[in-house]
């Protein structure tokens, strides 16, 4: 069986208990999946205007039910949205419920990457993708952007004590394989895509968010809960040739919904 089918039916397993169980695990944090899902976009959005760049067209890659399709739109200002997840249930659901002439849903098994998006975004995507799988995985993001485009990989830190926790507690991720953001940044440069900037979010839960203020002066220190590897496609075909392997087959992605 292709992976990306194994994946795909191992998250409709849990798609009807999905949200309940994601919120049994983020109940440790005080907050609710849509407070992590604008807190990562809106900080997305705030590297991309410090870059100066726009985020015309973005891949929603993992987007499960299309939880962060209202943030792509709002907050980055995209005009057209792509969401690919191996969960077919889950995409059915996220057309229902976002679907609209700007944003498309598409089957992992449908997609083809064709070099034409400006932003590739995904979380908690890469520590359910098998290791060796991981390379092949990040060389469709790379064949997904433009020349010059970006790809914000987000996903949990192992490091911080309180991702391990909410894991543990939630079935589909209590089994995964966690990657920091040292890993991360491996992945990203040998599929020649090339490192912009590396932060950690998320380091005070809502009982301590007097303190969320101090975060902006932590962001480099590996303590949040996620962090963000952010890189982009070299504009030379040469630069991005050079750590190039063979054109990757379908993995298995799926992230938070």
């Amino acid at each position: 069986m292709p992976l990306h089918q194994e994946a795909g039916r191992h998250f409709d397993r849990f798609h009807a208990e999905y949200d309940e169980a994601l919120a049994r695990g983020l109940v440790l944090s005080g907050e609710d999946k849509l407070y992590f899902a604008h807190g990562r976009i809106a900080f997305l959005a705030r590297c991309l205007r410090e870059m100066d760049c726009r985020a015309v067209s973005v891949l929603d890659f993992g987007c499960g039910t299309g939880t962060s399709t209202p943030f792509l739109l709002d907050e980055l200002g995209a005009q057209r949205v792509v969401g690919v997840d191996v969960s077919e249930r889950s995409i059915k659901v996220a057309r229902q419920q976002h679907g609209s002439e700007r944003v498309h849903f598409v089957a992992a098994r449908e997609f083809v990457p064709r070099g034409d998006l400006t932003v590739a975004f995904c979380n908690g995507v890469f520590h359910h993708v098998p290791p060796a799988q991981r390379g092949e995985t990040t060389r469709l993001l790379h064949d997904s952007l433009q020349p010059g485009g970006l790809f914000a990989l987000w996903d949990n830190n192992p490091w911080n004590p309180g991702a391990r926790l909410v894991m543990r507690r939630i079935p589909f991720d209590r089994d995964a394989t966690m990657l920091s953001s040292r890993e991360a940044r491996r992945l990203v440069e040998a599929a020649g895509l090339e490192v912009v900037r590396v932060d950690h979010l998320f380091l005070f839960p809502r009982a301590l968010r007097f303190l969320r203020p101090l975060e902006r002066r932590l962001l480099k220190a590996p303590l949040g809960a996620q962090f963000q590897v952010l890189s982009r496609r070299p504009r030379s075909p040469i630069a991005a040739g050079t750590a190039r392997a063979t054109t990757p087959s379908s993995s298995g992605y799926a992230g938070e919904r």
